[in-house]
């Protein structure tokens, strides 16, 4: 194992690059302070200052190219370590200065060639830089990084919503939603700290201003009090070359501060900055044209030079003449492209218009406000109703077509399944549903919740909180649309689960458990027979998430029958506990059981069908079973609880379907599924169907 600080050593002799360049920062911090102590020979500092300008134009250079501050994401960091070596450079510059009198070549020719040897133009000079580095870039580029950075945090949670949504909705993957939510979270952490790394920049304006105004007056009373020289001779050999040390250091700041601004500027354009400008400014003629021709009329001006404003004019007219080319060239290509799509006859088109959706919202033209995201959520709720139904049932929900009808009436909703409609609501435009007691003293009319049948009034919105106090329960309209879905979709779950959707099932489940699938399918049952279970399982109420054990089931069932009633009751035997749970109350199942003389009677009457087995039970007695069930299922829910009609295994089906038929929503379980069950049962009361006996 390799021991922290050592240097990777390849066979060949040469060390790590990778190791190498995570010991860069940290020895070029010490050498950084290093510089703040020690004394530089001038050699040395000339090759530093020269360094110091490449790394602040590589910098500028560097943000320029970027497509997104994030793929330059170490450089506040990196503004503060190049503004630390840019201050050790000061401090060794001004040892120098003041020690020796000279500070490099680097130094002396900024002091004396570039502003001419003249300590006022230099001190002009010097103050200019100062004034556009500090009071335009760097003022700007804080401003423009503090607002990125509210902006960025306070749009944290709606992007972290939105990463949900697609997640819910199946449009990206777990790894997917993952590697966003990172990145929402770095661009947050990136813009924070851009805010506090502006201030590097503000600061370093400031101490360029300390730092020069003492230089100069220390070297004038270095010059005048120790080395006894004239004002003249202590000017020319201090004070320039201050003024030198402040121009070398100004301009890679000046660098900094104009990288600064263009990371903090960059907006969410694709591509390096060069390329968006030129063709953002290219992509419209008109204002070329109009620019050229105005740089040409200014040559009507008698006292201006007719050459410099002929020269550019001219070329902003041949640039813009060269942009319609490229306009027209795109213009048709695209026509063209018009022309190569299908047309509205063609078979592609009619079999997409054909198409039928598997489930559909169709909203009349006053609702179309709920799907825009301006004004309201349905479309993100519908998103979150997918993954609870993956949760819920198992069941991929399809995705939901929402479109507007203008057949409807006014503040109508029409949930349709492959084409057919499956259930209609209300929920007028600028009203929410209170559901309760005393709301006689609002105004509103009468509404009803669509899925329990509570009788309601629709109000305005802005009552809402007199509602509350009511005592009423306040129920927003795209809550009651998607509240209406979800029963829609749990009572059609298995119209739902088509062949493909199996088909995906299958497929997910075989990447885990492979052996489980290829037993299974093709081997014994078809993907046609197992669709077929899994819906019965659903007509039931029964989740379908627990496809391991589910396919396990069918295959020791498939080993000695096909029979669809005999696969369900197999996998309902499998999931026994689970299925009793649902309908357990604080640890104790309630269960409505049938006199043993009644079942017997009731099993010798079951007959095989192609559809699942059947009773063939005179009428009387049958009514009068499900009039001793629905007697008893009211008894008890009087008592506050739910209880399921438990029967043998062969009677469970045809049982089920004839509650089904009677209007009797009694969920119906085999013993089987009840003595896997462990928690304690009590018996609500038994079927005996003494009116038929007695009749």
């Amino acid at each position: 194992m390799d021991r922290p600080g050592t240097l990777h050593i390849h066979p060949e002799g040469a060390v790590n690059p990778r190791r190498l360049s995570q010991l860069v920062i940290p020895l070029g911090i010490v050498m950084i302070i290093v510089m703040m102590v020690v004394p530089m020979p001038s050699l040395l500092l000339d090759l530093l200052i020269a360094g110091n300008i490449t790394a602040a134009l590589l910098i500028v250079l560097v943000s320029m190219q970027v497509s997104r501050p994030l793929d330059f994401s170490v450089f506040p960091a990196l503004l503060l370590v190049a503004t630390l070596f840019r201050l050790a450079l000061n401090i060794s510059a001004t040892r120098l200065v003041l020690l020796d009198g000279f500070a490099g070549k680097v130094i002396d020719a900024f002091g004396h060639f570039v502003v001419g040897g003249s300590l006022i133009v230099g001190l002009v000079i010097f103050v200019i830089l100062i004034v556009i580095q500090f009071v335009v870039i760097t003022k700007g580029a804080e401003r423009v990084a503090e607002v990125g950075a509210r902006f960025t945090l306070d749009a944290m949670p709606g992007k972290q919503m939105a990463i949900d949504a697609d997640l819910n909705a199946g449009l990206i993957n777990e790894d997917e939603a993952r590697k966003r939510r990172a990145e929402v979270a770095a661009e947050a952490d990136f813009y924070g700290a851009m805010d506090g790394a502006s201030k590097f920049v503000k600061g370093d304006a400031i101490a360029a201003i300390m730092i020069t105004v003492i230089n100069l007056v220390g070297g004038m009373a270095v010059g005048i009090i120790q080395r006894k020289l004239g004002p003249a001779e202590a000017v020319s050999t201090y004070s320039l070359l201050s003024i030198g040390d402040g121009l070398v250091s100004q301009i890679p700041a000046l660098m900094l501060s104009v990288a600064t601004g263009l990371i903090v500027t960059r907006s969410a354009t694709e591509g390096d900055m060069g390329g968006s400008v030129v063709s953002q400014l290219s992509q419209h003629r008109r204002p070329l044209q109009i620019a050229g021709g105005a740089v040409l009329a200014l040559c009507l001006i008698p006292a201006l030079p007719k050459i410099p404003f002929l020269i550019v004019g001219t070329g902003v007219l041949l640039g813009a003449q060269r942009i319609k080319g490229k306009q027209a060239e795109a213009a048709t290509d695209e026509a063209a492209g018009a022309v190569e799509g299908p047309s509205p006859d063609s078979p592609e088109a009619l079999l997409g218009e054909m198409r039928v959706d598997p489930l559909e919202l169709a909203l009349s033209p006053d609702l179309v406000n709920l799907v825009d995201p301006a004004t309201g959520d349905l479309l993100d709720r519908v998103r979150a109703l997918r993954r609870k139904m993956a949760l819920e049932l198992g069941l991929v929900m399809p995705p939901v077509r929402t479109r507007d009808d203008l057949d409807l009436p006014l503040s109508t909703y029409v949930i349709r399944i492959s084409g057919v409609e499956a259930a209609r609501g209300t929920a007028p435009p600028g009203t929410v549903l209170a559901i309760g007691d005393g709301l006689e003293q609002l105004p509103g009319r009468a509404g009803q919740e669509p899925v329990f049948g509570l009788s309601g009034k629709w109000i305005p919105a802005e009552l809402h909180y007199q509602a509350e106090l009511a005592g009423a329960t306040v129920v927003d309209r795209a809550s009651v649309v998607i509240t209406h879905l979800a029963e829609v979709v749990r009572k059609n779950a298995s119209r739902l689960l088509g062949r493909e959707d199996v088909r995906a099932l299958t497929e997910m489940t075989k990447r885990t458990h492979p052996v489980v699938v290829e037993e299974l399918t093709p081997a014994l049952l078809t993907l046609g027979q197992v669709q077929k279970a899994l819906q019965a399982l659903l007509d039931e109420g029964v989740p379908i998430r627990d496809l391991i054990r589910i396919f396990e089931a069918l295959s020791l069932r498939a080993k000695l029958s096909t029979d669809p009633d005999g696969l369900v009751e197999a996998v309902r035997a499998a999931l026994g506990p689970a299925i009793a749970n649902r309908y357990a109350d604080n640890g104790a199942l309630p269960v409505i059981t049938l006199d043993p003389q009644l079942e017997h009677t009731m099993l010798e009457s079951v007959r095989p069908a192609e559809n699942g087995s059947f009773l063939a039970l005179d009428g009387t007695l049958m009514e009068a079973v499900a009039g001793d069930v629905a007697r008893l299922v009211e008894a008890a829910e009087q008592r506050g609880v739910s209880p399921v009609l438990a029967c043998s295994p062969a009677l469970r089906p045809p049982l089920h379907r004839l509650m089904r038929s009677a209007g009797q929503p009694v969920p119906v379980l085999s013993y089987p599924e009840i003595a896997g069950f462990p928690a304690r049962i009590e018996t609500m009361g038994v079927v005996t169907g003494a009116y038929a006996h007695s009749a």
